[in-house]
This record gives C-alpha cells, sequence and structure tokens, in this order.
C-alpha cells in the first residue's frame, strides 16, 4: 500500500528535546545524514523511540526494533498513534526484516549489546542499494593513543554533561563495550568497503556508509 507523503522537514524548526545525553548529542549529525526522498527508514536499538520520532520527520516511514519490552512499550506510547512509525519488539539479528528494503538505517549505542559482525552484516542485508547507514557506538580503550585522547577529552566530557544536565531515561538497557575502538574501525571496514569512521569528543565513534547502488536503483517512494 503506497504511504501518504511526509511534509517537507524544516532544519529552522526543532521541537525542545525532552532530555539530553552523549547519546542524543549525535541525532542531528543522523538527521543530516537521511537521504532526500527517503521512504523506508530503520532504526536499530530504538529504546524510547526519541530518535525514530525526529526520523518521522525526514522518512516517509520509520520503524524501530528493540528487544526491550519497556522500551518498545514506552516508544508506542510516546508515539502518539503516528501511522509514518512503527516499533518492533525482538532481536535484530534474527527478527523477520525484508532485505533490501531501508533507505537509511542507523543505530545508537546498541551493536555494543550485539555482535558485532553478525550486527553490521545484517544492516548491510536490509539496506536498500544506494542507502545509507549510520552506526553511533562505545567502545574501550586500549593502548596508550586511545588512553590519551580519552583523558584529554575528560574535562570537556564533564563539563558539557553538567551544563546540558544529561540524563538517561529510567529502565534504558546499558552493558560495557567489550571491543576497543581500534577493533571496531579495522572490522567495521572489512564488513563495510568504504566506511567513514570518526571519533567524537563525547565517547562515541560514528560509521557512515553508502551502500553500492544497482543499475537503477532508486529510493522507495
Amino acid at each position: 500500500m503506497r504511504r501518504p507523503r511526509r511534509p517537507a522537514y524544516d532544519e529552522t524548526v526543532r521541537p525542545p528535546e525532552p532530555y539530553w545525553n552523549t547519546n542524543v548529542a549525535r541525532h542531528n549529525g543522523i538527521l543530516r545524514a537521511v537521504p532526500e526522498g527517503c521512504g523506508e527508514a530503520l532504526d536499530v536499538g530504538c529504546g524510547d523511540g526519541l530518535l525514530a520520532r525526529k526520523l518521522a520527520r525526514r522518512a516517509r516511514h520509520v520503524t524501530g526494533i528493540d528487544s526491550s519490552p519497556g522500551m518498545i512499550a514506552r516508544a508506542r506510547e510516546q508515539s502518539g498513534g503516528d501511522p509514518a512509525l512503527t516499533f518492533l519488539e525482538g532481536d535484530f539479528l534474527t527478527a523477520e526484516l525484508p532485505h533490501h528494503a531501508y533507505d537509511f538505517i542507523c543505530s545508537v549505542t546498541a551493536v555494543h549489546h550485539m555482535d558485532f559482525a553478525a550486527a553490521l552484516t545484517r544492516m548491510r542485508e536490509v539496506l536498500r542499494p544506494g542507502g545509507t547507514l549510520v552506526v553511533v557506538g562505545l567502545a574501550r580503550e586500549a593502548g596508550p593513543g586511545e588512553w590519551a585522547a580519552l583523558i584529554a577529552a575528560a574535562p570537556i566530557v564533564r563539563v558539557t554533561k553538567i551544563l546540558r544536565r544529561a540524563r538517561t531515561p529510567e529502565g534504558m538497557p546499558v552493558a560495557a563495550p567489550r571491543m576497543s575502538y581500534r577493533q571496531v574501525r579495522t572490522a567495521a571496514r572489512d564488513l563495510l568497503p568504504g566506511v567513514r569512521y570518526r571519533r567524537h569528543v563525547l565517547r562515541r565513534y560514528a560509521l557512515t556508509w553508502h551502500k553500492p547502488a544497482g543499475p537503477g536503483t532508486a529510493l522507495a517512494r
């Protein structure tokens, strides 16, 4: 069934954030990566649906998936019945999702809860040729260079959190990252040829990848 066209997104009109933390700090960068004319978007590890609700102003339809029943219940409640939003409870690695179906896929601090290679491989499979993938993640420090970067950034991170009154929604699942930044960068480059890797000051890394387009590829309308 053809979905109704979404109104154009206005960058200058942004409702106030219900809360802020170092994950929310990456939302604007993710939204800027959404391709023009995006039809179907997928948010992996959507939590309470905050980012998915923002994506719905950029894409015709957004699916959020999370393994936490509590988070999905909260996401559905806060979506206000918006037909452009669908929230699925389940394991992203095994859930029934169509292959090559999504014009845009994002994931914020969720891949360290899963097998990294399996998660990126699944994202690659369900992303439409010509589509865009953005992963924001956590990693651990390993080696003098990574520890030096952590120490140098610590005062900025601490002050920013205080000034922005950082908080995390109650019940949000947490896990310690197993992979180092270098391991993430190396594995991502093997799995997603041409991926762009960036490390952010607020203890996050970002992967941005554009899946090669096949002949005649176009975004879903």
